[in-house]
């Protein structure tokens, strides 16, 4: 591996934090994604404009206290990754309201439906785009020449097609890399982290981290207090 190679780190955020940062049970403030970006490279060196942080950004509800908790969070989150020079890409969360039907599908059914319960109605926050984002920056990032290596920290199938397109345009002289996670969730093994096959099989470079390299960047106070519990 040449030291000489230039990178681009590529954050899907939401991704990330449903596959990895939640089943570790800690939220995005407790996680360095400035010494992770260190560990990503790897030796090689990460351009200008090179880190990467692709967001929904949340929005206050009003009268809503877990809105306002969960924006002052996003809000530290953005001074800590401008501190270090990430380039962070909002994308709006669109509140979606959803509704689950109590039949055969749901546990117990008949006992909820017996306590006068047909349906649950529920809204539910959903990003719009990111993947848009992501695809775009990954081709423009080839055609001017930003980088070398792509590092798509991302399980979202939706990227091959740009993933392709930067393979086979370029001829091997940009690569993609992938990092994946296997991540045993242990309240709910069904639920567990795996690596997408798609993305393992049309990139250059794989890695696929476990529950222990993800670890070592959890912001240590945070970190010890979990294990004295």
């Amino acid at each position: 591996m040449s030291k000489q190679e230039r990178v681009h780190i590529y954050i899907d955020a939401g991704n990330f934090y449903h596959l990895v940062l939640k089943k570790l049970g800690i939220q995005e403030t407790d996680f360095d994604f400035e010494r992770f970006s260190i560990f990503l490279a790897n030796g090689r060196t990460i351009t200008k404009n090179g880190k990467r942080f692709y967001v929904g950004t949340v929005r206050e509800k009003e009268g809503d206290e877990k809105s306002k908790i969960a924006m002052a969070r996003q809000n530290s989150l953005f001074s800590a990754l401008k501190k270090g020079e990430w380039e962070i890409k909002p994308s709006k969360l669109r509140l979606r309201t959803e509704t689950v039907f109590i039949d055969k599908r749901v546990v117990d059914y008949q006992k909820i439906r017996k306590a006068g319960i047909d349906r649950i109605v529920f809204e539910k926050f959903r990003e719009k785009g990111v993947d848009v984002k992501l695809a775009t920056d990954l081709i423009v990032g080839a055609v001017d020449d930003q980088y070398d290596v792509a590092i798509v920290v991302s399980s979202d199938s939706d990227l091959v097609p740009a993933i392709d397109w930067v393979r086979f345009r370029f001829q091997k002289k940009k690569k993609v890399e992938y990092v994946g996670f296997s991540i045993l969730d242990e309240h709910n093994p069904k639920n567990s982290t795996e690596p997408t096959l798609n993305l393992i099989s049309k990139t250059d470079i794989k890695r696929i981290l476990v529950r222990s390299d993800v670890e070592q960047f959890i912001i240590a106070s945070l970190f010890k207090s979990k294990q004295e519990k």
